[in-house]
């Protein structure tokens, strides 16, 4: 039997899982409702997964995605398929929604899951490139959705020496860089086109993923970690505070100035941060790795051991107590106690 009827309109998006994510990023909600939202209904993250990408409570993120659907209910709002005037309105949403998805699987905060999801990361990669084709060449709108692909092409290329035989995480400056993918290194530096540069106006103007995009290049072009431009990525953080001044840039910026300057001065700057991020295991790795530069064992260890307790990925919880126990032995064969 043949069915000649035709096939029901889906609108200017042909791909089911994007159209349903641009459907689901309904400009009545605020852009964290509508993000959340969608990781939820579409993304298939978990509530305390998209909780802890927000940097909030498992129930306060139930509550505000319990909210979202209300309104979208006493709103009256019909579910449609995207036309093309909502797409450039609701791409910002959507490009968060799959950075989210992305991060989620490049280091997974869910249970009873591996270290790094390739199901979402590439999923994340394939519907990026899919958004890039709807949007207007030389748009805001199309910067943003290439920096975002040069992102997360530059970030899937280091994937494979992310995780040692035994599925302990590898930190950035003790990865094997032979072994990352240059044929991502090389698409993902062809599309930030020039923003690489740190000087002139240039930088002033880009968006948050550019940003993210040219921080990670500087990171792949580096032959060595200790070639790594640190003055160049401090250069290109503090532009991202300017746009996004949120408590993860601030210590994301402080740990390139430990690198560019002192562990001291980084000390200094993400102190202020701990009421806000005190309860991110981020912040605590870095509360212990910086007095750890600086001989400061004791405090390192309070910190490493809070870390620990935090820590939800299986493979950074394997390098935090590997660092720990690391720091142990050296303070007790130094004669102090662990």
């Amino acid at each position: 039997m043949e069915d000649d009827s035709p096939a029901e309109p889906v609108g200017v998006v042909e791909d089911d899982r994007l159209r349903l994510i641009f459907t689901c990023c309904q400009p009545v909600l605020s852009m964290d409702a509508r993000v959340a939202l969608t990781l939820r209904m579409i993304g298939g993250l978990t509530v305390a997964e998209i909780a802890r990408a927000f940097l909030v409570q498992e129930r306060t993120m139930g509550q505000r995605i319990s909210r979202a659907k209300a309104k979208i209910k006493a709103a009256g709002v019909p579910f449609r398929m995207p036309e093309h005037d909502d797409v450039q309105e609701r791409v910002a949403g959507v490009l968060a929604v799959l950075y989210l998805i992305f991060n989620e699987g490049y280091f997974a905060s869910g249970e009873d899951v591996d270290p790094i999801r390739r199901d979402l990361t590439d999923e994340a990669i394939r519907l990026a490139r899919l958004v890039r084709r709807l949007l207007p060449a030389g748009t805001p709108e199309d910067a943003e959705a290439t920096g975002l692909l040069a992102l997360m092409l530059l970030t899937q290329a280091r994937a494979d020496a992310r995780l040692s035989a035994d599925g302990e995480l590898i930190r950035l400056d003790e990865q094997d860089r032979g072994s990352w993918n240059q044929d991502l290194i090389h698409e993902g530096i062809a599309l930030l086109d020039g923003a690489l540069e740190t000087n002139g106006r240039n930088i002033a103007g880009l968006g948050r993923y550019r940003l993210l995009a040219a921080i990670n290049a500087v990171h792949v072009s580096a032959q060595r970690a200790q070639d790594t431009d640190w003055g160049r990525i401090v250069a290109l953080y503090t532009a991202f505070e300017r746009i996004d001044p949120s408590p993860i840039v601030r210590l994301n910026r402080a740990i390139a100035i430990s690198e560019y300057d002192s562990p001291d001065v980084a000390l200094a700057l993400i102190e202020p941060l701990g009421g806000e991020l005190g309860g991110h295991h981020a912040f605590q790795t870095t509360r212990a790795e910086l007095p750890r530069l600086t001989g400061r064992r004791q405090e390192a260890r309070a910190a490493y051991d809070r870390a620990i307790e935090l820590a939800v990925n299986p493979a950074e919880l394997a390098l935090l107590t590997r660092r720990r126990h690391e720091l142990a032995d050296t303070t007790n064969n130094d004669g102090g106690t662990s």
